[in-house]
């Protein structure tokens, strides 16, 4: 394994920062995992479709995220963790954007898988593989603190989605979670 030879150095107080940085990106980048939940029942009302068939956005974004964690993991090797996380930002923002303008199941559904999955991916297999770089004597602590962020997204966006969708409808809340996606993660990567 090898570790990154900075100036900063391995488990330097650099490293902590680019670590609580990793944190707060996976768990905003998780928002695309978490955001089915909440928009299951205004979706299934809209388009008038059964619970299974409102599922399918999910099961598309799990298989955007899992084949976008190759193809990010390959960009992180070739350009960096930078290149990955911004083009996951764009894509996750944009994925929400569009969603927002889906008028049937199958509209939302590829948007979910391509934009909001593989956008996902992104935030999430770069910035781990990443932080790896940056730890030698507290690796394992750094990787499960980063990884946390995408379970900490699971806590956090249902119930602030929830909130909005109950005051705004879903369709303003998929724009609003787009547009932070969009504006506020470039700024931490």
């Amino acid at each position: 394994m090898r570790t990154l030879q900075t100036s900063h150095g391995a488990d330097s107080p650099y490293a902590w920062t680019r670590l609580w940085i990793a944190l707060a990106l996976t768990t905003v980048g998780g928002s695309g995992m978490y955001s089915m939940a909440v928009v299951l029942p205004p979706l299934q009302a809209e388009f008038a479709i059964a619970r299974g068939d409102a599922s399918l956005p999910f099961t598309f974004t799990m298989i955007g995220f899992g084949l976008g964690g190759v193809l990010m993991g390959r960009l992180s090797d070739r350009f960096g963790v930078i290149v990955p996380v911004l083009i996951g930002s764009v894509s996750l923002g944009l994925g929400f954007i569009a969603a927002s303008f889906s008028q049937n199941l199958l509209q939302f559904t590829a948007i979910h898988g391509l934009l909001i999955g593989i956008g996902t991916s992104g935030t999430f297999v770069p910035l781990v593989a990443d932080i790896t770089l940056w730890f030698t004597r507290r690796r394992g602590i750094a990787v499960a603190i980063a990884m946390s962020g995408n379970y900490l997204a699971g806590t956090v966006w249902p119930p602030l989605m929830q909130h909005f969708i109950d005051t705004s409808g879903w369709r303003a809340t998929y724009m609003g979670t787009g547009l932070i996606c969009l504006f506020a993660m470039p700024l931490f990567a």
